[in-house]
C-alpha cells in the first residue's frame, strides 16, 4: 500500500526499517545485503531521506552509521503510517484489550528491527486467558494478512529468560508500570 504513493521500493524498505523501531541502526552495506538491492540505489535513497532530515547519520570509523531522526516533526506522523501498514496498530489493540492480568507485552524479532517478513513475534508477560488469546491472534491473522507467533510467560519465567529475549531491542507496545520495572 505504501508503495502506491512512494514510488521506490528502497524507499519504502528503508522507512519500514528506521520507522518501526526508533532503536534502530544501519550501514549501507549491510542494508544491501539484507535488501538485496545494489548499494547505489541504498545510497540514493538514504541521501534522499537525510536530506529531507527523516534520517540521521554520524561516522563508526570508516563507516556511516544511519538512524530515524526521532526529532523531527513528521517522526510520530511516519512511524504511526508504518505501524498502520504493518498492522502493529491493530494488533495492539485487538490482542491487548480483555486479556486478564496483562503486566507487559512487546515485538520482538524481524518486526521489532523493522523488517517485514510475515511473522509477528510477541512476548506477552502476566496471567492471560490463552484460550480468548488464540481467537484474537486468528481474528487479527486474517485482518493484518501476517502470521502472529506469541509466547505467554509468567513474571517469574520472564525474569529468568529476559536477557535471552533480548528486549533491549524489542519494540514495548504494552508495559504496566505501576507494577512492572523491564
Amino acid at each position: 500500500m505504501l508503495d502506491a504513493i512512494i514510488t521506490s521500493k528502497t524507499r519504502v524498505k528503508l522507512l519500514l526499517k528506521f520507522f518501526m523501531n526508533t532503536d534502530t541502526r544501519a550501514y549501507l552495506r549491510g542494508l544491501a545485503d539484507e535488501f538485496g538491492d545494489s548499494t547505489n540505489a541504498i545510497r540514493v535513497e538514504l541521501n534522499r531521506l537525510t536530506k529531507a532530515g527523516l534520517l540521521e547519520s554520524y561516522p563508526d570509523g570508516r563507516t556511516k552509521i544511519y538512524q530515524a531522526n526521532i526529532k523531527h516533526p513528521l517522526f510520530p506522523d511516519l512511524q504511526s503510517i508504518v505501524r498502520k501498514l504493518t498492522g502493529i496498530d491493530q494488533l495492539i489493540d485487538m490482542v491487548l484489550s480483555k486479556l486478564g492480568k496483562l503486566e507487559m507485552a512487546f515485538v520482538t524479532g524481524d518486526y521489532a528491527r523493522g523488517i517485514d517478513s510475515g511473522i509477528i513475534d510477541v512476548v506477552i508477560v502476566g496471567q492471560i486467558d490463552r484460550q480468548y488469546l488464540i481467537g484474537l491472534e486468528k481474528t487479527a491473522e486474517e485482518f493484518i494478512k501476517r502470521k502472529i507467533r506469541s509466547l505467554i510467560l509468567s513474571r517469574e519465567e520472564f525474569e529468568k529468560l529476559k536477557y535471552t529475549l533480548n528486549i533491549g531491542s524489542s519494540v514495548i507496545i504494552w508495559n504496566d508500570r505501576e507494577s512492572n520495572k523491564i
